[in-house]
This record gives C-alpha cells, structure tokens and sequence, in this order.
C-alpha cells in the first residue's frame, strides 16, 4: 500500500476517534494538531498533501456547533489573567523574600542586645543609673 493511501485512512480514523472523543494518541483536541498526533503523521501531511482531510475535519468541526472555536476566546481571557495573577504572585513572593531576611537581621541584633543586657544584670555589681528628672540620692 502506497504511504499517501496509509496517511489517508489513518487520518481518517483519528478524525473519527477525535470526533467521537475517543482519541488515544492525543489530548483530543479539535484542531489540525492534535489530528496529526493522533494519526500519528506530521503536520504538514494535513497541511499540504491532503488539504481535503483538514477541510473535512474542520467542516465536521464546524458542523458540531464549532465548540473548540467559541471557547477559545474565553479561556485566552483566563490564560491572560492567570498570567498577570503569577507576575503579580511573583512580585509579592519577592517582596516577602526581602522581608524576611530584614526580619531576620532584626532578630539577630535583638537578640544580641538582650544577651548584653542579661550580662549585665548578672554582673557582679550592678550599675544604677538615674535620670536627670530622678530626685538624686543624698551623699554622705
């Protein structure tokens, strides 16, 4: 058998399972793509060597309401907003990176200021310091 003739009733075959939602080779999608993977042939054997089978499908394609056609716009709108959703995720996920290492840089100084500071309550003699408002203790 002829490899065009092979081509032909391969294509023809995957439309039907692609039509009837049955592919196996493909994600089923009702485009010339996901015809070729199910046929298990190049794109271009739709494309150029048998225009026939691609009007045929996109005609049977048609004839079913064309639903591949007006869902496409509608999820292009979903894909678009996803993608500003993730640029914006991005942005904050960045942000918060950034936050914490300040975060963390704090917390370090803060900790070494209170080690400091319970030295020195721990010290031997501790240091009493009054503020220029404290009423000054008498002097023997």
């Amino acid at each position: 058998m002829p490899p065009a003739l092979d081509d032909r009733d391969r294509i023809q075959a995957a439309m039907d399972r692609i039509l009837a939602g049955t592919a196996h080779h493909s994600n089923g999608a009702l485009t010339i793509v996901a015809l070729a993977a199910e046929a298990g042939v190049p794109r271009n054997a739709l494309t150029q060597r048998h225009l026939d089978l691609k009007n045929a499908f996109y005609a049977k394609v048609k004839e079913r309401g064309g639903a591949a056609h007006r869902r496409r716009g509608p999820l292009r709108k979903q894909v678009g907003k996803l993608k500003t959703l993730r640029h914006k995720d991005r942005a904050e996920l960045a942000a918060l990176r950034c936050d914490v290492e300040a975060l963390v840089r704090v917390v370090n100084q803060l900790t070494a200021e209170n080690r400091r500071l319970r030295q020195q309550l721990t010290a031997a003699e501790p240091v009493v310091r009054l503020l220029p408002s404290q009423p000054q203790p008498p002097t023997p």
